[in-house]
């Protein structure tokens, strides 16, 4: 089964931000998306709320339940007390931890696990009590010991940061050697009973590779390029081609 898109709107709530003005809609483009046939949405709200905005995430979850009750709502984000007070308000089906510090401009690693065990732990086991599937943001490449304890501290999933894959679009060579290194990683997860997600940098050229080589990813989360995809074809087409991209049948 190919894995499922998840749209993430930051940049669209981005743009959207420029101006003191409704539009573009975040629930507007999230419902045309929806209609299209991707299998979710993602937003990840900063301290500073330079896109997505607090108020954004319930708007988001009502929209889910009220329209499209098949879909799945992603809410990433560092678990300060403020992200978890958020996300136990408005419920999504699934919480991407990332260890993002408040000034930066976008995720850019995935978490020491080591250092970080007891936190994610205990994040783990709240959100799992309030019926959230906790997810972790990892880098690709990590071994099987690391991956160990994602699934020890009570994480379901893991998303693979493929930014570093992403970033070699004109390096076929390190395209292909990070592919094999996500791959490892998630192999190891798959092995453990974890679920694999993926996202960062992914577009319509060089996902179909990635997913060759990880064919049971459950979901890829997509925002810049396919926000910029967008400008071109429209909203609507350019779900399609990121489904196709990710081998679902149209």
């Amino acid at each position: 089964m190919a894995a499922s898109l998840s749209v993430n709107l930051n940049a669209v709530a981005m743009l959207r931000n420029r101006r003191d003005l409704p539009w573009p809609s975040v629930v507007g483009l999230g419902r045309v998306a929806l209609q299209s046939g991707a299998g979710g949405l993602t937003v990840h709200p900063r301290p500073d709320q330079r896109h997505i905005r607090f108020s954004d995430a319930p708007a988001l979850r009502e929209l889910i339940d009220g329209e499209f009750p098949g879909s799945e709502f992603n809410i990433e984000g560092y678990p300060s007390e403020d992200f978890l007070q958020l996300v136990e308000s408005v419920r999504p089906d699934q919480v991407t931890l990332v260890p993002d510090d408040a000034s930066q401009a976008t995720s850019d690693h995935g978490w020491d696990l080591v250092a970080n065990r007891a936190l994610l732990a205990q994040v783990c086991e709240r959100l799992r009590a309030g019926g959230m599937r906790p997810s972790l943001f990892v880098d690709g490449g990590i071994g099987e010991d690391l991956v160990g304890i994602a699934k020890q501290v009570g994480a379901d999933r893991i998303e693979l940061y493929t930014g570093p894959y992403g970033g070699c679009f004109d390096d076929p060579a390190a395209a292909a050697a990070w592919i094999e290194k996500l791959g490892v990683t998630a192999d190891h997860a798959r092995d453990l009973g974890l679920g694999i997600n993926i996202g960062h940098d992914l577009t319509v050229e060089n996902l179909p590779a990635l997913m060759a080589r990880i064919p049971y990813a459950a979901e890829a989360s997509i925002g810049h390029a396919l926000t910029a995809d967008a400008l071109l074809y429209g909203m609507p087409e350019t779900v399609r081609r990121f489904r196709r991209a990710l081998g679902q049948a149209i």
